[in-house]
């Protein structure tokens, strides 16, 4: 029996088979959970064989995952997860917290958290013979898509804003995508790519609408329940987990994950999640500091374009990720962002702006007694700072230039 048994939508509680839809619920188009047969996965795994599993990526929780084995050679795709862990002594003494751990999403093949997602969609393509595959990005996710594609011949159409970071472009263009810049926001786009899978076929990958992309980047959660049972015996549960929000995908899938371990037995209780939203862009954060599930649509103006997002579609799972976790939302200043970007690279970590906002709010929950000296806390970096050199440049001061002699230079010095 396949472990991979339906959907259920996270608004109506409406289950489907798998062959019933394909993204949203046909009734109040809710985002469906994937749900799995716990009942099965629990007669053939346990935590040693994930422990003992000699794959270093993400593929070592298949028996958690929804799709196939990707099947080929080493590819890529076979090399997306298992990111490292950081203990940063230095920045949690800067903080005045005896446990801080940063997890670098930028050792990705294509350098972002997005890699996840991208994976397992990707794995889904093949298994149900889709010839192309369509995202809407600001970047990253894009980026993302077109690489996985890439290592698997797979055909790939990204629609971007036209001011999304040149670097990011790049990417695209380079892992040989067909792409689309759009005269417009990231909202628009994501607008336009279901417009035209649903007109052409196309098989598409957006986060907040592929129920496939949370279950990609739930796999962080499992990394880091592994590292809490196999690597570090001071840490023990609960815990805190800060991430970056934008349409809430990420941290929807993180709570799946914590939540899929919970329900094996194999995690007592999931951590406290906190998502850091930019205040220019606090669609998530307004819905949950109101108390209420109602996603109101902002005008996002940011200069952490991954985290950039008029109308977050994964909005309400991203709000209930927090408040059943006993977590928060935080919202950060474009220049708490870019000091957080210098503050990280102390630690050898280079930050895009999205990335650097998850240590940003931690810096400001540690400064309002949300976060004590004694709690136990992950902050994630979502990407890195390569692909916005731009913003980078924003957290540092310039370079000396100088004449090729010693004199010049101890001038400056002296």
């Amino acid at each position: 029996m396949s472990k991979f048994i339906g959907y259920c939508c996270s608004l109506c509680s409406t289950e489907y088979k798998p062959q019933e839809v394909t993204y949203t619920c046909p009734k109040d188009n809710g985002n469906l959970d994937v749900v799995l047969d716990f009942e099965e996965i629990s007669q053939h795994c346990s935590p040693r064989n994930i422990i003992e599993s000699q794959l270093h990526s993400l593929w070592r929780y298949l028996p958690l995952l929804p799709v196939p084995e990707p099947g080929g050679q080493n590819t890529p795709l076979h090399s997306v997860g298992w990111t490292p862990v950081y203990a940063c002594d230095e920045l949690a003494s800067d903080l005045g917290l005896s446990h801080l751990w940063i997890k670098d999403e930028s050792r990705n093949p294509t350098a972002s958290y997005k890699d996840r997602a991208s994976a397992i969609v990707i794995a889904r393509a093949r298994e149900i013979g889709a010839e192309v595959v369509v995202t809407a990005s600001t970047g990253n996710a894009g980026a993302a898509l077109a690489g996985m594609a890439a290592a698997t011949g797979q055909k790939a159409v990204i629609f971007a804003p036209h001011n999304a970071p040149p670097a990011k472009i790049a990417q695209l263009l380079i892992y040989g995508a067909t792409v689309y810049l759009v005269e417009g926001t990231y909202d628009e786009a994501f607008d336009l790519t279901i417009q035209a899978s649903n007109e052409f076929g196309w098989y598409c990958r957006n986060t907040g609408y592929n129920p496939f992309t949370a279950e990609g980047k739930k796999t962080a959660a499992f990394e880091i329940w592994e590292w809490m049972v196999s690597s570090n015996p001071v840490i023990n549960a609960p815990f805190c987990v800060f991430v970056s929000v934008g349409d809430g995908n990420i941290i929807s899938g993180l709570h799946k994950g914590f939540k899929d371990l919970v329900r094996l037995g194999w995690l007592e209780t999931a951590p406290r999640i906190f998502g850091v939203q930019a205040e220019g862009s606090a669609a998530i954060a307004n819905a949950f500091l109101s108390g209420k599930e109602e996603i109101i649509p902002v005008a996002a103006q940011t200069i952490a374009d991954s985290i950039s997002v008029d109308l977050p579609r994964d909005g309400i799972r991203a709000v209930r990720a927090a408040r059943e976790t006993g977590g928060g939302y935080i919202l950060v200043s474009d220049d708490e962002i870019i000091s957080a970007i210098a503050e990280l690279g102390k630690a050898g970590i280079f930050a895009e702006p999205a990335g650097a906002t998850s240590y940003a709010g931690l810096i400001k929950a540690v400064k309002t007694g949300i976060i004590k000296s004694d709690d136990q806390v992950f902050a994630i970096n979502t990407g890195s700072g390569l692909k916005d050199i731009r913003a980078a440049m924003l957290a540092v001061k310039e370079p000396y230039i100088i004449e090729p002699s010693l004199n010049a230079l101890k001038k400056v010095i002296l």
